[in-house]
This record gives C-alpha cells, sequence and structure tokens, in this order.
C-alpha cells in the first residue's frame, strides 16, 4: 500500500523507489543485528521506535547522507531490539529514518568524529502515517525476498499469487524449496528439512508430515525464512536446513487488522480474520481462517513385470477428489510488564473434517497392450477428522546493555486424527462382462493420537564492543499412537481381520539439548562458533506382536560461520554445520496405505538416523537497484534414507525407506532482486547441484550421478497507479535417482491486483498453474521391473480474494518532521 509524503521544496527530491529500492539493498539483512555498510572506521548507534507508544521498531531502516551534495554514505536495518549501528567516515551528515506505516524522518546535523565515536543519537521517535501530502510518492512495501549470507525471506504478502492459497502453496514457490505431490518438502533437493512455525515445532508439521500445512491459509503468514547452514541454535534436526513459517501478529497501538473473502475453482471458499488491538501495557490477537475446498487430482501408472520369459503389463488410472471443510482460530495476549519483560500467552486450535473419494482403474495385459486379460474397478470412500491444539506460554527479558536479553517458552501440542475407509472392488472382463470373481468390501480404520511437551531457554550476553555468548537448553517429550485395522466382508456378511495389516504402534521420543556459542567482530571479520548437544531416546512398540525396538544415542553438533566485509558493499561468509535426520514416526511406522491395495507404502521400523556435515560459503552484493547472492555448497551424509521399491513376481509393490550408504550433494545457488524502474520488480533464484548416491548396505545397484538444477522468477509490474499484474514461474530440470529419474517440471502463475476501497482493500485475481502442467512424472527400474508415474495432486486453480484492511489507531494532530528541510 502506497505511503505518501513531500518534503520542502528546498531539500533533495527523492525519486519513488527510494525507500524500495534502500529495502532491497538493506533489508537483505533480515532478522541478522544490522550490519555494516560502509568500510569507516567510526560507528553511529541508536534506536528507533514507535512515536505512540515507545515500543521498539525491529527491521526498520536508516540511512546517513552528506550534508554537502546529498549523496549516499550507508545504512543498516534495525534489529528486532530497535537498536543498529552504522559503521562510517568522519564528516556530516543527515538520517533518513522509515519503516512501513510510518512518516519518513529526517534528522539533520550529524557530526561523526573519533573523539564522538560510537556516536549515539538515543531513540528516534517516528509517527504513524495519517496524512497524504502531495509532492513524492514513496512505496513504502517490503520486498518480496530479502536476502543475507545465512537466511532467505520471504515475504508472503507481496506475492500477489499467494491470495487465497494455503501454506503448501506457498512453499511451493519460495527460492530453494520444492513441494511433491503428496506435499513433502525439500530444500536444496534434501527431503530433511526441519520446519517451525514461529520458531518452535507445530501440530501441523507431525502426524501427516509437512502436508498437514494444507490446513493453514496463506493470509496467516506474513513470511517465510529459509535457513540453509543454521547455527548451533538451532535443532541439529533437518539435513537440508531449517524452514521458519513466521505468522502474523501486530503491536500497533489501537486496533488494527485484516480480513480476506475467498472464492475460486475448483471449489475454494473461504474467509479469514487477523486482529490485534493494543493499549499501553496490553497486546490481544486474534487469527481466525475458515475454508471449504474440493480439490481433484489425479494419477496414472504404467508398469512391467518380467516373469518367466513372460512381459505382464499393468496399467492404473486413478482419479480423486477431497472435499473439506478446515478452520482454524490462534488468539493471544501479550503483557507488557515494562518496556523490558513482556510475557506472551497464546491459544491455538485447528480442526479439519474431509470426505475423500478415488476411483482407481486397474487394466492388465500379458506381453502387449494388445492383450488385456482383465479389468478391475476399486473405489474408496473415506472420512477423516483432523483436531488439533496448541497451548504456548513464552517470557521475553531485555536488559539495560543492548543485546542481552533472555527468552523462556514452554508449549503443550494435542493432536490426533480418526479415518474411516471403505474399498469396494470388482473384476471384470476384458469384454466388460462379469469375472465371476466376488466382489470385494474391505474397511481400513486408523486413529492416530501425539502428545507433545517442550521446554526452551535462551539466552544472549553481549561481552566487549561487538562480542556475544549465546546459550540455551531444550526438552522435548512425545507419545505417538496409531491404531490400524483393516477388514474384510465374508460371504455371510461377518467381517474378518487381514492378516499382517492390523495392529497398535506406539512411538515414544525424548530428546534433551543444550548449545553454547561465542561471536565477535574484529576490524572486517565476524565470526561465531558453537557447539550443540543431544541426548536422544526413541522406542516403538507394536503391541499386537509385542516387538520393542528402543534406540538411546548422544550426538555433539558443531557449527561455525566467518564473515568478511569487503569494500564496496560486498560481504562473504564460510560456514559449517553438522546435521541430523532421525527417522519420524511415518518413517517408522510398519503400517502399509490400503487405498491401493497393489502399491503398498509403509516405514521401516529398522531404520537408523542419517548424519550429516554441511560446508557452505556465501557471497552478497549489493546494487543501486537491487542485491544478488550467490553459494556454493558441499553435504556429506552417511546413512542416507531414501524410499525404495520393490515389485513382487504377483505385480504388487511395496515402498518403503531405506539406509542407503552414502550421498555427496555439491551445488551453487544464486538468488537476487532487482528494480530496474519504479514500475518494475524482479526476483529470482536458481539452483545447480549433482548428488552422488552410493547403495551400499542395501543393494550395490541402487547408485545414482545426477546433475540437476531448477530456476524460479517473478516479474511484477505496476500497470496503473493502483493496478499490479505478476507472473511467477518455476522450472525443475530431470533428475536421476538410485532407481531410475525423476522427468522435468515447468509451472507458470498469473496474478493482477487492484486497490480499492479508498485504499483500504485490494482485490486479487491468481490463476495457479496456468497451463495445468504441474504433473510430477518419475521413472523407477527394478531387476524385474519397469514403473512410470504421472502425478498431478492439485489441478489449475483459479482464485479470487478481497483484502480489507482496518486501522483505527489514534489520530495525532498534524506534525512537522523533525529536521525537515
Amino acid at each position: 500500500m502506497a505511503i505518501k509524503s513531500s518534503l520542502n521544496k528546498g531539500g533533495p527530491q527523492w525519486k519513488s523507489y527510494g525507500f524500495v529500492g534502500f529495502a532491497l539493498v538493506l533489508g537483505m539483512l533480515g532478522m541478522t543485528p544490522a550490519m555494516a555498510q560502509n568500510s569507516g572506521k567510526l560507528k553511529v548507534t541508536g534506536k528507533i521506535i514507535d512515536g505512540a507508544s515507545n515500543a521498539p521498531l525491529g527491521y526498520a531502516s536508516i540511512r546517513l547522507f552528506k550534508t554537502a551534495d546529498s549523496s549516499f554514505v550507508s545504512g543498516a536495518i534495525t534489529d528486532e531490539t530497535g537498536g543498529f549501528i552504522v559503521d562510517i567516515a568522519a564528516g556530516t551528515y543527515y538520517a533518513l529514518s522509515e519503516f512501513i506505516g510510518y512518516k519518513p524522518l529526517y534528522t539533520t546535523n550529524i557530526k561523526v568524529s573519533a573523539a564522538n565515536s560510537p556516536l549515539d543519537l538515543g531513540s528516534i521517535k517516528v509517527a504513524a502515517s495519517a496524512k497524504t501530502l502531495d509532492e513524492v510518492t514513496v512505496q513504502a512495501e517490503k520486498s518480496s525476498m530479502e536476502l543475507s549470507l545465512d537466511k532467505k525471506i520471504f515475504n508472503v504478502g507481496k506475492d500477489l499469487a499467494n491470495a487465497g492459497g494455503t501454506a503448501v502453496d506457498i512453499l511451493t514457490n519460495v527460492p530453494s524449496v520444492a513441494v511433491d505431490v503428496e506435499g513433502n518438502v525439500s530444500l536444496r533437493g534434501s527431503g530433511n528439512v526441519r520446519i517451525l512455525i514461529d520458531g518452535k515445532p507445530s501440530g501441523l508439521v507431525s502426524i501427516k508430515g509437512a502436508s498437514g500445512l494444507a490446513q493453514l491459509q496463506g493470509s496467516m503468514i506474513e513470511r517465510v525464512e529459509i535457513i540453509t547452514n543454521p547455527s548451533a541454535r538451532y535443532e541439529a534436526e533437518g539435513m537440508g536446513g531449517v524452514i521458519n513459517i513466521v505468522l502474523k501478529k501486530e503491536r500497533k497501538e489501537g486496533i488494527n487488522g485484516s480480513f480476506d473473502i475467498i472464492t475460486g475453482h475448483p471449489t475454494n471458499f473461504g474467509g479469514a480474520a487477523n486482529v490485534n488491538y493494543r493499549k499501553k501495557n496490553l497486546n490481544f490477537f486474534i487469527n481466525y481462517t475458515m475454508s471449504y475446498r474440493n480439490t481433484p487430482g489425479k494419477n496414472y501408472v504404467y508398469q512391467e513385470v518380467y516373469r518367466n520369459d513372460s512381459t505382464f503389463i499393468m496399467e492404473r488410472d486413478m482419479k480423486s477428489n477431497l472435499k473439506g471443510m478446515a478452520n482454524s482460530a490462534r488468539g493471544g495476549i501479550d503483557y507488557y510488564f515494562n518496556s523490558k519483560n513482556v510475557l506472551t500467552g497464546a491459544y491455538t486450535w485447528r480442526t479439519s473434517k474431509g470426505k475423500r473419494f478415488s476411483t482407481l482403474n486397474y487394466r492388465d495385459y500379458v506381453s502387449n497392450l494388445n492383450n488385456m486379460t482383465s479389468y478391475t474397478r476399486r473405489t474408496q470412500d473415506e472420512t477423516e477428522t483432523e483436531p488439533n491444539s496448541e497451548y504456548a506460554l513464552t517470557y521475553k527479558r531485555t536488559f539495560n546493555r543492548k543485546g542481552q536479553e533472555f527468552t523462556a517458552d514452554v508449549r503443550y501440542l494435542d493432536n490426533w486424527e480418526d479415518s474411516d475407509q471403505y474399498y469396494h472392488e470388482n473384476v471384470y472382463k476384458p469384454d466388460g462382462s462379469p469375472s465371476g470373481i466376488p466382489p470385494l468390501l474391505q474397511r481400513a480404520v486408523n486413529y492416530e493420537t501425539e502428545k507433545q511437551l517442550l521446554f526452551q531457554a535462551d539466552y544472549v550476553h553481549p561481552f566487549a564492543k561487538d562480542g556475544k555468548i549465546e546459550a540455551g537448553g531444550r526438552s522435548s517429550s512425545r507419545d505417538m499412537t496409531n491404531d490400524y485395522t483393516v477388514t474384510q466382508q465374508t460371504s455371510d456378511g461377518g467381517w474378518v481381520t487381514l492378516p499382517g495389516l492390523t495392529n497398535d504402534f506406539l512411538y515414544e521420543e525424548n530428546i534433551n539439548a543444550l548449545y553454547g556459542m561465542i561471536g565477535n567482530k574484529t576490524g572486517k571479520f565476524s565470526y561465531q562458533g558453537g557447539v550443540r548437544a543431544e541426548w536422544t531416546g526413541v522406542t516403538t512398540t507394536l503391541r499386537n506382536t509385542n516387538e520393542v525396538n528402543a534406540r538411546k544415542y548422544a550426538n555433539l553438533f558443531p557449527s561455525v560461520h566467518v564473515t568478511y566485509d569487503f569494500a564496496k558493499q560486498n560481504a562473504f561468509q564460510l560456514s559449517y554445520s553438522r546435521r541430523v535426520r532421525r527417522p519420524q514416526y511415518n518413517d517408522l511406522s510398519p503400517f502399509a496405505t490400503y487405498s491401493d491395495n497393489r502399491n503398498y507404502w509403509s516405514g521401516n521400523p529398522d531404520l537408523n538416523p542419517e548424519f550429516t556435515n554441511a560446508f557452505e560459503f556465501g557471497h552478497i552484493k549489493y546494487l543501486n537497484k537491487g542485491s544478488l547472492t550467490s553459494s556454493i555448497y558441499y553435504r556429506h551424509t552417511n546413512g542416507k534414507i531414501i524410499s525404495i521399491r520393490t515389485v513382487q513376481d504377483d505385480g504388487s509393490s511395496y515402498t518403503r525407506p531405506e539406509n542407503l550408504g552414502t550421498e555427496d550433494a555439491y551445488g551453487a545457488e544464486f538468488a537476487g532482486s532487482f528494480n530496474p524502474y519504479p514500475w518494475w520488480k524482479l526476483d529470482g533464484s536458481a539452483n545447480f547441484f549433482r548428488a552422488i548416491t552410493d547403495g551400499t548396505g542395501v543393494d550395490e545397484d541402487f547408485k545414482s550421478d545426477t546433475y540437476s538444477w531448477f530456476i524460479r522468477t517473478m516479474s511484477r509490474f505496476t500497470l496503473w497507479k493502483n493496478t499490479d499484474v505478476q507472473l511467477r514461474g518455476n522450472y525443475e530440470a530431470p533428475q536421476q535417482t538410485p532407481q531410475g529419474r525423476r522427468k522435468a517440471l515447468a509451472t507458470l502463475d498469473l496474478a493482477a491486483t487492484r486497490d480499492i476501497l479508498r485504499g483500504n482493500g485490494t482485490l486479487t485475481l491468481t490463476v495457479v498453474d496456468v497451463f495445468n502442467s504441474r504433473k510430477y512424472r518419475s521413472i523407477t527400474e527394478g531387476a524385474n521391473f519397469y514403473t512410470r508415474n504421472t502425478s498431478q495432486g492439485r489441478l489449475r486453480q483459479i482464485n479470487l480474494t478481497l483484502n480489507y484492511r482496518l486501522h483505527q489507531a489514534k489520530k495525532k494532530p498534524k506534525e512537522s518532521l523533525e529536521g525537515e528541510f
């Protein structure tokens, strides 16, 4: 939303893209402490705060200009406490402080010398924008993608095509991230990635893996943070890195919020409300979303099985429709005891009720497709309920010394899933007449629960001039159960249990961790090193057969980050971390899915953890109208976990995870933002990698050496004053796997948005997957089989979204700008 401001005619005339250009250059630093943008040895410090509430403004910007010729010299982005540090040479300057939704503020007569360095500007108070002036328009919006050396921040609200979508849709188009047809998330080609909500585990990423994110409306998400080589501060879980989804919560004085109404085809109806109210030391926030969707999908499998010098061919077509109603509410209170102590209590409740109906048609042949032997029709009718709750209490204390803080968090997750499925199957002769084989009626009942208790505490202590020590601990316990039963109706109307498909699975997990880190800066060098110790205990139990598998192990996970700042707005970073992928509930549960009784997927109770050593060298270059980051990385993994498919002589297949020997992955990644003109904005990323997988331990033939790449680009145009159009394209190149290959994928999304209702509302039309080409195609081969698969979990989606923004902060009388020219 545009924020208009002007300067007196005697001052410098800033172009409309001034703020955006600066955000693209300095906003790349994300949530990390403000970094210097100049090679000078002196410093200017201070804090940017809300002029009404005195609340700190994190991620605000400050720029310093020479008084003599108004040339830009240096600047910074504030950290979470509103503080900033700018390195600069001696001289006389004026400063421009800006933040989204606030009036730009000028501070003049800043004289920096060796005698007064560091020069403290104190608390800079900025006022909310409540008026329109007529000389210059400053586009005060965050860039879609902000870059730093160790993190990429994807601001969801500025990607028009996300309107009306879910968290899964958003992740599908985040740089470096890929999401397959089953909702499985990978980062830089690695399927093991830790997904957090507001920096903590969530029930949405648990029982059903990342696919549970389909319940989270995109309108609740503020930004997505991609951390490719995390430090010891983070959990060691996640070979590919960490994805942190940050939800919306404002802290502005008064009442404010936003509301969304969504309609789409295929059926997509929904609404969302994000409301915040703050008065003095109390801040209330609530998010509520509801949606009703009918999601069609389809899948095709062609398979050849070689037996006794004959070729047996099977074709399977599947069409499915998932109709579901989802509701989600998240509310909480921030209580500010004073400016340095805040206690936050929050509760999240989500529920989803769905009805899935699938039709599977099998055609069996011998030798070739002209010799059909039978035709089978199988249907799945499933009713599913998934409620989950989350309780959280967080305390944060800051101290007089800048950067010193303590946080403590406790949360409890209570989730369960109840699924009831009926399957009908009929077999026919090739001409469609009855085969004489009795029809089947089968039922699968699945009841899953999860309970998790988490404690976490973190402390940061600054020392010397730029140093800091960090330490913390974490303890979590999780219990999960799965009571799974498959029965079949007999000819007399009774029901019998099918052997091997019924059991009661219990998963118990306890992880305790301690970490310590130290960092400092010497000249142009910044360094940070640390180590994390984790003690893990996992026990799985098959109650019906009393099979118990207990594992306990302790590991150290070191991390090192070294940064060097060059002149001319260049910075380099070298980093190392050790990561782990622990087999999770779905990886270990031996129960096979039964919707397709010829193709089974299950976990592996004997699966071991895999460990990775990750190295990365990164570079960031700031440009006049954007920025560019590049990095090269290497990962060595022991005990690589990968899904392996085996096919029996009767044509039925089983897919389950196995530990292979090693994987060596090499890659280069580039990402950037560029504003060639005020009306045209470009974001893009490209990833090129090579992965060498050794199948030692399972099968010597399970080896692959693949080169692949994927590229993403987004182009946004402002056609008229209040109308934007956006194109977003993705391409994933073919890739070899240990058992075959995955084919290329290319998609295009289109969106257009227009401000209405005097600028308080926005109407957005999106077409996701314009050419209906988001199809995942793969070929898998073994000694006795060849399989070709094409899946499309969602068809082309068209959405129309109305967003209305409510701002009713207390109005203030017209004020002049401090130091106004």
